[in-house]
């Protein structure tokens, strides 16, 4: 029940009332391993450190997490953004039509390239960590892919 301004009362450990913290446990772990992807690999894809990751998948005991984390989290699993907060707080995921419209492949198309922009960060920064300075002698990009070394 909430109060008079609408927010649900808190639990004893902190949570609020009516959060499914399990819910989004399983459906993190059960998505992992479908898509065969290790804490690691998605702590780099989402952003969130892996202790974090490690106390979303137990259930977030004694923890709230942020919303912004559950979103990095959805979109690394490559959910619609607000996946993991409607598990949260209604235990079931809004059921989702498949993407047909031009509006809905434009959107995909959008969040591939913004994963494909963020490997192409993560790769220039390893590639600096490797070879000090590499990155400074890039030119600038002129989208036609990469250049060939002089």
């Amino acid at each position: 029940m909430a109060n008079q301004w609408g927010v649900p009362p808190y639990t004893a450990r902190g949570k609020v009332e009516g959060e499914d913290w399990q819910a989004v446990a399983d459906a993190v772990n059960e998505r992992m391993a479908a898509l065969r992807l290790g804490q690691q690999a998605l702590a780099n894809a989402s952003g969130v450190s892996v202790a974090t990751l490690r106390q979303l998948q137990h259930g977030a005991r004694g923890r709230r997490i942020q919303n912004a984390t559950l979103t990095a989290v959805s979109r690394a699993l490559d959910w619609p953004d607000d996946h993991l907060i409607h598990v949260l707080v209604q235990n079931a995921a809004p059921q989702q039509e498949p993407a047909d419209t031009a509006a809905d492949i434009a959107g995909t198309d959008r969040q591939i390239l913004a994963v494909l922009l963020r490997i192409e960060e993560r790769l220039t920064d390893l590639a600096e960590r490797i070879v000090p300075g590499v990155s400074r002698g890039r030119q600038e990009d002129d989208g036609n892919g990469p250049r060939p070394a002089k």
